[in-house]
């Protein structure tokens, strides 16, 4: 396993993984800095985490997986 694999920028799962953590902590930041009631608070913060959740899952698939070839 190396983690030179997770930087693949021809890969559509790299730029989903991006994007999801990007919003996570986004999302952190919402929950943290922001007065919201106690019912937006918790939604924000499942969504927040289930974005941080699957960001983690596609990083892990492009580790473990091989790169793919510039030959498709």
């Amino acid at each position: 396993m190396k983690l030179t694999r997770l930087f693949q920028p021809r890969n559509p799962l790299f730029w989903m993984m991006l994007a999801l953590n990007a919003l996570s902590a986004a999302l952190a930041w919402i929950v943290h800095n922001r007065p919201l009631n106690t019912f937006a608070m918790i939604v924000v913060a499942i969504f927040a985490l289930s974005n941080a959740l699957i960001g983690t899952w596609l990083m892990w698939r492009l580790v473990r997986d091989e790169p793919r070839s510039s030959q498709d």
